[in-house]
C-alpha cells in the first residue's frame, strides 16, 4: 500500500524544505540515473482522443499564458535544485512533453535547456528530447532548438490517412510529418521518431500499411505505435457512447500490431518495448528507458508527476494554479505517496516485462516465478532467455502483456 503524505510545501517552513526527500532517497541519489520532464500544457485544439493535462487558448484564463510559461517553468527548476541539494546527479535526459512544446517560442525552450545548464551538473551526452505536432515546427524553429541543444524529436504523425486524422480531430495534413522530419534531420537532429496510433474507426488494412510505409520513408531512427485507447471524458468517447463511431475492435488491435512489427522488423527497426521499436540501441529513447527502469526524475510544469528514491508527487493540474502557487514561493506539489518495498517491486515487475532486455526472474515471487514457467509452456515468454534467468515475452506474449504482467503477480 502507498501512503499519503502531508501536501509538499503546506508545512511552516520554506518551500524547498530538504525533509520532502526521506534520507533513503537523498542516500541513492548520486548513484541512481536522474533525468527531468518538462511539461507544456497548451494545444491549439485539442484533440478528440486526448485526456492528457493540456488547454487549449479558450480554456485557460489570467496568469496561464503561453508568454511567461518558461518563466514559470525555470522557476520550479530552480526549486527542485533547492531540494535536491548539493549531491544531485548528473542529468542524464531532459524530456520536453505535452500538450505541444513547440507552440512555445522555439527560443523560449532553449531558455529552459539553459536553465538546466545553469542549476543542475549535465552529463556530457545528455539526452534532450522535444515533442512536435509537425504542423507546429518550421525549419527555423528546428534550427534554434537544435543549436540549443535539443538532440531528439519526437513528432506526432499517428496516421498518413487524411480520414484518419479527421476522426482522431488532427490538424496537420497526411505528408506533413514525414516532411517534418526530413527537416528535423536537415537541421541536424541526431534522432527522430515519429509516433504513430493504430485502430482508428474507419481504419483499413491498407491505411494502416500507408502509414507504415511513410514512416520507413522518413529520416527515423524510433518509431512509436500505440493502439487507440477511448478514454472516459474524451470528445471521441462521447461519439462512441452516441454510437457515431464504433469502439476499437480488439482482433483488428492485434492485427495492426503485427503488421506493425512486421514491416518494422524488415526495415531494421527492433522492438526493445511493447510499443517502442529503435535502429540500434544508440537510438532508444533513453529518457523513456529511465522511467521504466523506475530511476529518478522530476517533473516540471502543471499536473507533472515525480519519483525521486520512492517518494512520488504529483504537481497541481491547472496552469493558472501552478503558476500561483510558484509565484507565492510555494511547492506547487498537490499531494504525494511514499511507496512501500512492495510497491516498488510491484512495478519492477510491471515496466520490466515490457522490455525485450526482460526481467530478471529473481524479481518475481516464487508462486511467480512457477506462473512464468509455464507462461514459457504456453508461449508467452521466450525459453532461452527463460533457461538464463530472465522473462522475455515472446510476439504472442507481447499481444498480451498486460495479462501476462497480471499473472506473474501476485
Amino acid at each position: 500500500m502507498t501512503t499519503t503524505l502531508p501536501l509538499l510545501g503546506q508545512t511552516p517552513a520554506l518551500p524547498a524544505d530538504p525533509s520532502m526527500l526521506p534520507a533513503s532517497a537523498r542516500g541513492g541519489l548520486p548513484t541512481t540515473p536522474f533525468g527531468l520532464y518538462v511539461h507544456v500544457p497548451f494545444c491549439a485544439t485539442r484533440c478528440g482522443y486526448c485526456d492528457f493535462n493540456t488547454y487549449t487558448s479558450d480554456e485557460l484564463g489570467p496568469g496561464a499564458n503561453r508568454s511567461e510559461y518558461a518563466g514559470t517553468a525555470i522557476a520550479e527548476l530552480r526549486l527542485a535544485a533547492e531540494v535536491l541539494g548539493p549531491g544531485r546527479p548528473p542529468v542524464q535526459t531532459v524530456f520536453v512533453g505535452g500538450g505541444t512544446p513547440t507552440l512555445l517560442p522555439a527560443q523560449d525552450l532553449v531558455a529552459v535547456m539553459d536553465a538546466v545548464r545553469e542549476l543542475f551538473p549535465v552529463a556530457p551526452d545528455v539526452e534532450v528530447t522535444t515533442e512536435a505536432n509537425p504542423e507546429s515546427v518550421t525549419p527555423e524553429s528546428l534550427a534554434t532548438l537544435r543549436a540549443g541543444g535539443f538532440t531528439r524529436i519526437s513528432l506526432g504523425m499517428q496516421s498518413a490517412a487524411e480520414h484518419v486524422l479527421a476522426v482522431l480531430d488532427r490538424r496537420h495534413t497526411p505528408g506533413r510529418a514525414v516532411q517534418a522530419a526530413h527537416e528535423a534531420r536537415a537541421a541536424g537532429f541526431e534522432h527522430v521518431n515519429l509516433d504513430l496510433i493504430y485502430g482508428a474507426p474507419g481504419e483499413t488494412d491498407a491505411d494502416w500499411q500507408a502509414s507504415l510505409d511513410a514512416v520507413l520513408a522518413a529520416p527515423v531512427d524510433h518509431v512509436s505505435a500505440y493502439a487507440l485507447i477511448v478514454e472516459q471524458g474524451t470528445r471521441l468517447a462521447r461519439r462512441v457512447a452516441r454510437g457515431e463511431l464504433p469502439m476499437p475492435d480488439d482482433d483488428v488491435l492485434a492485427d495492426r500490431y503485427e503488421m506493425a512489427d512486421r514491416t518494422f522488423g524488415t526495415a531494421g527497426l527492433g522492438w526493445y518495448e511493447v510499443s517502442n521499436w529503435a535502429r540500434d540501441r544508440a537510438a532508444r529513447c533513453r529518457h523513456n528507458e529511465l522511467y521504466w527502469a523506475n530511476a529518478n526524475w522530476w517533473g516540471i510544469g502543471p499536473g507533472a508527476h515525480s519519483h525521486v528514491g520512492g517518494l512520488r508527487w504529483w504537481n497541481v493540474k491547472h496552469p493558472a494554479a501552478y503558476a500561483d502557487r510558484l509565484a507565492a514561493g510555494l511547492h506547487p506539489a498537490a499531494d504525494s505517496e511514499l511507496l512501500t518495498p512492495e510497491d516498488q517491486a510491484l512495478e519492477t515487475v510491471l515496466l520490466g516485462l515490457r522490455l525485450r532486455d526482460g526481467l530478471p526472474l529473481t524479481a518475481l515471487s516464487a508462486a511467480g516465478r512457477a506462473r512464468a514457467a509455464e507462461s514459457v509452456v504456453r508461449g508467452l515468454l521466450a525459453a532461452a532467455p527463460h533457461e538464463a534467468g530472465l522473462a522475455v515475452l515472446t510476439d504472442r506474449g507481447r499481444l498480451l502483456a498486460d495479462a501476462v504482467v497480471r499473472d506473474l503477480t501476485d
